[in-house]
């Protein structure tokens, strides 16, 4: 059990947070009902991504035992068989999906979606240059999605955009990473490592940067974001956005870190506490402006 419980690996849970997101926009964050079903729905994709990261695992079981840090993972390690670990992914998979139903259909497909996805990318489209990051970006996208269906509330254009391009640049900064530390044996753990190189991902980790800072900068100031929330106060948060990025680039460039986002969160206090006071003043402006909440779709 301890072994299947390491090998769902909750601290990447902290990924699903991103349900949360459109539900806490919207002003109903904090009320009982939507609440209440935002928790299922982070709860669903916990279960869901734990399924992922098993599958994923006895696929690349080869490859992890190459992986300094990876071979102590319990399937690498031996601690879990195979089919063990293929038996809890689909019961746990088919659970989360049945479970899904309870917040409607349009939920229900997106979740369905969003493992299609994963067991494909963990199957074959992580082999599959470009297309290997921007799957894992349009996972957190669906995520973002689930959030606002699982609430009923509309889901803003700005919210996906951002959430995309913030995906993509982690994503980007964790190959660059693996590229570099692995260095000659980066190809043995990840074939695709053979198609970027360092330069290729620094060219494109600076494009998605530049977007990410101004789609997020255009958003606080757009005028229907200022019009629904009845404040030019977001604009206050943008520079928690901007330390936030530069302290990550500074990890992943100057401290050689990057190579999982969810560790380097919890454990560098700088962007731990900037990414606390970023939530907390975003929240705070959301909730103390005088707009009014997103109408319910239900």
């Amino acid at each position: 059990m301890q072994a299947v419980w390491l090998s769902l690996r909750p601290p990447q849970w902290t990924k699903n947070l991103v349900v949360f997101a459109a539900p806490a926009l919207s002003k109903h964050l904090f009320e009982r009902g939507p609440l209440a079903q935002s928790l299922l729905a982070f709860a669903i994709f916990c279960g869901l991504s734990g399924t992922v990261y098993l599958l994923n695992d006895v696929a690349d079981l080869e490859r992890d035992r190459l992986h300094p840090r990876k071979r102590l993972r319990p399937i690498a390690s031996g601690a879990l068989s195979r089919r063990v670990a293929v038996a809890v992914a689909l019961a746990l998979g088919l659970g989360c999906l049945a479970l899904s139903a309870a917040l409607g259909p349009r939920f229900a497909l997106c979740a369905g979606f969003y493992l299609a996805l994963n067991v494909l990318y963990s199957f074959r489209l992580k082999e599959v240059v470009i297309l290997d990051v921007l799957s894992v970006s349009l996972g957190f996208v669906l995520r973002a999605v689930a959030g606002g269906l699982a609430v009923a509330v509309p889901i803003s254009d700005w919210l996906l955009v951002c959430t995309l391009l913030l995906a993509l640049f982690l994503a980007l900064a964790k190959r660059r990473h693996e590229l570099v530390s692995l260095t000659n044996a980066a190809t043995s753990h990840r074939k695709i490592l053979a198609e970027y190189s360092p330069y290729l991902l620094d060219q494109m980790i600076s494009v998605v940067t530049a977007s990410c800072l101004t789609a997020y900068a255009f958003y606080t100031m757009a005028p229907d974001t200022v019009q629904k929330y009845r404040t030019e106060r977001l604009a206050w948060t943008i520079p928690f956005v901007l330390y936030g990025i530069f302290r990550y680039l500074y990890l992943v460039h100057q401290k050689e870190q990057g190579g999982s986002p969810t560790d380097i969160l919890v454990t560098d206090r700088p962007l731990l506490v900037n990414v606390a006071l970023w939530a907390v003043i975003l929240v705070w402006i959301v909730y103390t402006s005088g707009g009014n909440p997103m109408p319910l779709l239900r």
